[in-house]
């Protein structure tokens, strides 16, 4: 059963999906939906689109944008499009190559796309050959919205879900509550330390206050201070 949604703020909320295997890793689903000033929604790595999950979202609006934050967070857009085919589709160059048998808008690179109206800002964090994220941030909350480049997982979630084995790595790895980092592979494939430092530079110049990964526990506050502890590695 799905919870209803978590308000974070004004127009903005949490909605949570259930697990999915990652290469026999269980990691946790959410999605992040904000309401435009239009009205429509706006709507962060989909989770799962059960008749209960539309429910909910139906509750709070229209899906106009459904966005993928990276190639790994697209498991659920086709169902989503087609729930709601007026919704257009957004992603980094790496998912628009990833899905394409669905029809993107232009990739997200440098600048939000005017359609959003003003209310949210991005960073594509660059740096890696391999894997790219567009980290996102509501503005009118300060909210930064992170997919994997920050990974929180609680304990307890960790030892309900994973063996003791993955529980040991979760923790050499610090993608566990206290640290947040992003995972080994992915800091490890970020050769480019110098794009990778500016990217961070204009995360930390939102001064977030509140900051939503995918993966683990948000942070209600003090998210700057978060955000520095969680990308000290760059």
């Amino acid at each position: 059963m799905t919870s209803a949604p978590v308000p974070v703020d004004n127009s903005i909320w949490i909605l949570e999906g259930g697990n999915v295997s990652f290469y026999g890793f269980a990691y946790s689903t959410r999605c992040v939906i904000v309401r435009l000033p239009g009205g429509g929604l706006w709507v962060w790595s989909p989770i799962a689109l059960t008749p209960e999950v539309r429910q909910r979202v139906e509750a709070l609006g229209v899906p106009e944008h459904l966005v993928s934050p990276n190639k790994i967070h697209h498991l659920f857009l086709q169902d989503w499009k087609e729930a709601w085919p007026a919704a257009k589709l957004w992603g980094p160059q790496s998912t628009i190559d990833k899905r394409d048998d669905l029809a993107f808008e232009p990739a997200l690179d440098e600048a939000a796309p005017p359609d959003w109206g003003g209310v949210i800002d991005l960073v594509r964090f660059a740096g890696s050959p391999a894997m790219d994220e567009v980290v996102f941030c509501h503005l009118p909350s300060k909210t930064a919205i992170l997919a994997d480049l920050s990974e929180h997982f609680s304990q307890g979630f960790l030892a309900r879900h994973w063996k003791p084995w993955q529980r040991w790595i979760a923790g050499l790895w610090g993608i566990v509550e206290g640290k947040g980092y992003a995972p080994l592979e992915w800091r490890l494939s970020f050769f480019d330390r110098r794009k990778a430092r500016a990217c961070k530079a204009r995360i930390l110049a939102w001064s977030p206050d509140k900051v939503i990964m995918a993966h683990g526990e948000w942070q209600r506050s003090g998210g700057r201070a978060f955000l520095e502890r969680a990308l000290s590695w760059v």
